[in-house]
């Protein structure tokens, strides 16, 4: 029996969760939450996650919440399998750790914004604030800039492997790719080529025609 996760495959988070499954190659089972209904905030789900938000995730007695903690638990736990998505050396296992906080702190917090404003405000027909888009554009520009720094020495961030710190990228990189800047990606010949590769991934492909049947 495989693992269970909740949530679905339109929230980055859950999406975040569902490619480290499927480069472990894992048996799993996607549970639908509805949050038009408000299910995420009510029993049975709050009880596996007290903040309500999604994804959660159950293997057997053990129930976790936190997208990049769930990554981890599957990476650490699923060694041998699939992709190796970490590193136990000195240095590699410092690098990783790094540009892992590096994607939660600089990266996503910019990619959200941005994704909320471009992306899912379409969805619910509401108007985007270009001010807010200018000024994560920006900031967006002066973290790649960084990035195509790292990705000069390595292909990868953490190093010549490709690590949950270019996992945790994906969905981001995702809804971004389809808006006015990706430019900012583009423009940067080490950070396109990082791009192309990491979306390029058999298990990204098989969780965007999870996401495309949904």
């Amino acid at each position: 029996m495989g693992v269970k996760v909740y949530g679905i495959p339109h929230s980055t988070a859950t999406l975040r969760v569902l490619a480290a499954i499927h480069e472990k190659e894992l048996e799993y089972e996607l549970v639908p939450v509805d949050l038009r209904s408000g299910a995420h905030k009510q029993e049975p789900f709050i009880s596996i996650n007290p903040f309500g938000q999604i994804p959660a995730f159950e293997d057997g007695d053990l129930t976790l919440f936190e997208s990049r903690a769930i990554t981890k638990y599957i990476a650490y736990t699923n060694e041998g399998k699939g992709t190796s998505l970490i590193s136990k050396q000195g240095k590699e296992m410092a690098n990783l750790a790094v540009w892992m906080e590096v994607e939660a702190h600089q990266f996503d917090p910019v990619s959200t914004k941005l994704s909320w404003e471009l992306v899912y405000k379409g969805f619910f027909g509401m108007e985007i604030d270009n001010a807010v888009v200018e000024e994560n554009e920006a900031k967006l520009a002066k973290v790649l800039d960084v990035y195509e720094v790292r990705l000069a020495k390595s292909k990868y961030l953490a190093g010549d492997s490709f690590t949950l710190a270019d996992l945790h990228h994906l969905p981001g990189f995702q809804y971004l790719n389809g808006t006015k800047v990706k430019h900012l990606f583009d423009e940067r010949p080490h950070v396109s080529a990082w791009c192309k590769d990491i979306l390029a991934r058999p298990a990204w492909e098989k969780v965007m025609a999870l996401q495309k049947q949904a």
